[in-house]
């Protein structure tokens, strides 16, 4: 069992085109940065290269909790998949809070785990996301609040999310696929807030669609 965790590694650029939270977000020209239903720009949270493009994934951080950015349905959050070729930096606008304070890099770190050797009650498969988590805090270099460094991981299988909770595609209403966990990040100065929950991103590649929501 192998998950590509995304794990904290210091500063960026706020322009980079590297797996990041928070800068400033890369998209084609003619791209308009997002609004909430609440008229408020959303807030940029993450940069993901992944295979078939880039993901960029926005919420609304104007009111937190009164716009349900947790809602894959909602208007106060917004999940781009864009080509790689001809991103620019967008202009920000000038009210609204729309930038995380600092800009966070993100590498990749396979953490391959025997599911046997999972403690589990009988019965229920261990969950990867988790055993990930728990296998990169067990990695050498120990350090306290080592298991904060995580945040998220790429591709598998969503964590503990029901079936009932798996977006359809605006498009075409099929099932959309599930693409990253989004945690809130390491400290104050870096971190979304998600209400204390975890982020799902998925993605409907033939329609270059996207969705969030949180659980």
């Amino acid at each position: 069992m192998q998950t590509a965790l995304m794990i904290y590694d210091g500063s960026a650029p706020v322009d980079s085109d590297i797996p990041r939270t928070g800068g400033v977000p890369l998209a084609p020209a003619g791209f308009a940065w997002p609004l909430c239903g609440c008229g408020g720009p959303l807030q940029f949270f993450a940069h993901l290269p992944v295979e078939d493009g880039v993901l960029s994934v926005f919420l609304c951080q104007n009111d937190p909790g009164a716009c349900e950015f947790w809602d894959a349905s909602s208007s106060a959050n917004r999940v781009h998949l864009f080509p790689r070729e001809g991103l620019r930096p967008v202009a920000v606008p000038e009210a609204g809070l729309t930038l995380l304070p600092t800009t966070s890099a993100i590498r990749t770190h396979v953490v391959t785990i025997d599911p046997e050797d999972a403690c589990g009650e009988e019965g229920i498969e261990p969950d990867a996301y988790d055993l990930a988590r728990s296998g990169w805090k067990r990695e050498p270099d120990e350090r306290f609040g080592k298991q904060r460094e995580v945040l998220g991981s790429l591709g598998g299988s969503p964590s503990y999310l029901e079936d009932d909770r798996l977006p359809a595609c605006p498009s075409c209403s099929g099932t959309m696929e599930f693409a990253a966990h989004l945690e809130e990040g390491m400290t104050q100065e870096t971190a979304m807030n998600l209400g204390g929950q975890l982020g799902y991103v998925f993605v409907c590649r033939p329609c270059r669609e996207g969705a969030f929501l949180t659980d």
